[in-house]
Order: structure tokens, then C-alpha cells, then sequence
């Protein structure tokens, strides 16, 4: 999705290693900690983005606490069974996945969000994705994005919407140094 003419750097190819912890309660402020955070490290413009699904019937939760909603990071099938039984009884099975990026260019902060609106199936459907992508139904499909193909998903979700938020913000700002 970045294929521009910007050089883009991992974390890894730039030597940095570290675990940038993720204590606030906004995928915003989440975002820019580690954004900043490289900043900081580097001296150099980056991005860095935090993400999660907010489910009506539980007030936003997981919201943040997305990838350790089970109580141990990154068990999805736990995340998985922990979200089924707190919406076992539920009707309103409402959710959307949501992603912020906290850009930091030429000293400046931007943040561009993207969210993908769908449903909570009643069970874990596909084998594509992870996370909650087994249970998670995008308006306008009737298959899980773990049963979606992957192109179609990268085309419809929340990562794809604030990528290209971004991009077009990047591209606005090159035309705009150009002719300067």
C-alpha cells in the first residue's frame, strides 16, 4: 500500500528491537507513544499505528485492550472464546475494527483513522487473518474476514482506509513541497 517514492525503513532495519509498550486508552495516544517513540530514537519522520475492535453491546471493549483482552497478549483463541461468552446472550452484536496512525513528519504529529463496520458471528468461521477475524462479519459480506479472500479484506478493512488517508495526505504534501 506504500508504494510511493518514499524509502520506507523497518523497525528492524533500523537496528531497533524493543517492545514499545501500549498504556494509554486510546488507540490514538497508543499510536503516538510509539511513533514518538522512534521519533525520538531515530531524528527521523515515521509512522506507527495501533488497532483494535469495539464491539457496541461491551461500551467499545475490547477497544485497546484488543490483543490482550483474555488477559495474556496475543492468545487469540482466547481473546476469541473470552468475546463469544460475553456475547452469548446478546443481540446487538454490532462491532467495527478501528485503526489510528500517528504520523510524525518534519516534527508535526497526524493521525489518520480508518474503521471497517460489521457484526460478531456466533462462532468462529475461516482459517485467513487473526486475532478476531474468525468472528468478525463486515457489512455488505456474509463470510467472516477469515473466510474472506485476503485481497478482498485488504480492500475493506480499517488498516486499508487510514493507509490510504495517509498516503493521500503524503502525496498532497510532495505536491505541495514541489511547488513550493
Amino acid at each position: 500500500m506504500l508504494n510511493l517514492e518514499f524509502e520506507i525503513i523497518t523497525l528492524h532495519e533500523a537496528g531497533i528491537f524493543i517492545d514499545i509498550p501500549e498504556p494509554h486508552n486510546t488507540f490514538a495516544l497508543n499510536a503516538h507513544e510509539k511513533s514518538a517513540t522512534i521519533h525520538k530514537m531515530t531524528g527521523m519522520d515515521c509512522f506507527a499505528e495501533d488497532s483494535g475492535l469495539e464491539v457496541d453491546a461491551l461500551k467499545g471493549a475490547p477497544g485497546v485492550q484488543s490483543a490482550r483482552f483474555s488477559g495474556i497478549h496475543g492468545d487469540d483463541a482466547a481473546n476469541n472464546k473470552k468475546l463469544l461468552y460475553l456475547l452469548e446472550n446478546e443481540h446487538n452484536r454490532s462491532a467495527q475494527f478501528k485503526t489510528v496512525i500517528s504520523l510524525i513528519l518534519n516534527g508535526q504529529n497526524f493521525f489518520f483513522e480508518g474503521t471497517c463496520q460489521g457484526v460478531i458471528a456466533k462462532n468462529m468461521q475461516g482459517s485467513h487473518g487473526f486475532g478476531y477475524d474468525p468472528l468478525f462479519i463486515p457489512n455488505g459480506y456474509s463470510n467472516t474476514f477469515a473466510e474472506l479472500n485476503p485481497d478482498i479484506k485488504n480492500q475493506i478493512s480499517h488498516r486499508k482506509k487510514a493507509v490510504s488517508k495517509m498516503i493521500a495526505f503524503l502525496l498532497k504534501e510532495t505536491i505541495n513541497k514541489k511547488n513550493h
